[in-house]
């Protein structure tokens, strides 16, 4: 089905309920006005608890510049104090900026606590730059408050229902990943590669393994798969302590590698890349 086109900005069509977008085509130039930025109050449903300091200071420098270009959504509570609907960033950098006004569009319709969530949700999802684990919990708020499919999600934000299955599954990994993930120690494509890893402990060893080195993703999906791969491969048993070795060389040098035992002796097998990865490799071998 086409989606709607309308004049109330990019996606806003998309956040609000049709209703009420219905409702803001046929009054929208009655109901923008300029009001008082300190008349306006928070969103009091904002799933959103911090809001990044630089970004809003380069809204706040742009909004200087070229004044804000689109309105922010407000409603009326039961004492007519205006409640925000949609758009708190605009309005805290406004506040950054120094103005004393914001244009608004008022919604002469009080709003139930649900709706008023739902909307700071989608919005947040749809036009706020969300860490992975806040965009992941942002999904998982609309499926279980709301009963919405992950289909139901994909069309309203605008991503493939794949896109949001696989950014709910970041919640299953274990606390610490989760943690560096929303610092930014390694990113998404990281977590997803360790979502393969089923052993709770190889999990963490391998997320400060990439974090500490850089790992790439590619990298770091090639050490994580070898355990199995190398399994389906070996003839007969592989002893707890070989395989804990390999993990060991594996962690040191950031590739997968391979213990080959024989009768006698054996053989190590080192993968690599390029030339420069095999002289890095080298180097760490033999330090002394």
């Amino acid at each position: 089905m086409a989606k709607r086109k309308t004049g109330l900005g990019k996606g806003l069509d998309a956040i609000l309920p049709a209703d009420l977008v219905d409702e803001l085509e046929k009054n929208k130039s009655r109901r923008l006005e300029n009001l008082p930025i300190q008349s306006i109050k928070s969103n009091p449903m904002q799933p959103r608890e911090e809001f990044d300091p630089t970004s809003l200071n380069e809204l706040a420098e742009s909004i200087k510049a070229q004044g804000v270009l689109q309105p922010v959504l407000v409603t009326r509570d039961s004492e007519g104090v205006y409640i925000l609907i949609a758009g708190e960033r605009r309005w805290r950098a406004s506040k950054i900026a120094g103005l004393d006004e914001i244009p608004a569009i008022i919604i002469n319709r009080k709003l139930s606590q649900q709706e008023l969530l739902f909307i700071a949700l989608v919005e947040n999802l749809q036009r706020e730059n969300l860490d992975p684990i806040e965009e992941a919990e942002a999904y998982q708020s609309l499926s279980h408050r709301f009963e919405l499919t992950q289909e139901e999600i994909s069309e309203r934000v605008g991503k493939s229902r794949s896109a949001v299955a696989n950014t709910i599954r970041l919640l299953r990994l274990p606390k610490p990943i989760i943690s560096m993930l929303k610092e930014k120690k390694i990113t998404a494509g990281h977590a997803r590669v360790l979502l393969e890893e089923k052993d709770e402990s190889r999990q963490l060893r391998l997320a400060k393994l990439a974090s500490d080195r850089g790992l790439s993703v590619e990298r770091l999906g090639i050490i994580v798969l070898s355990k199995d791969k190398l399994k389906k491969r070996a003839k007969g048993f592989k002893d707890p302590d070989t395989e804990a070795l390999e993990d060991e060389i594996s962690m040191l040098l950031g590739t997968r590698v391979e213990i080959i035992r024989k009768k006698r002796g054996g053989k190590l097998v080192i993968e690599f890349l390029s030339d420069e990865e095999l002289f890095d490799y080298v180097k760490k071998l033999t330090v002394k």
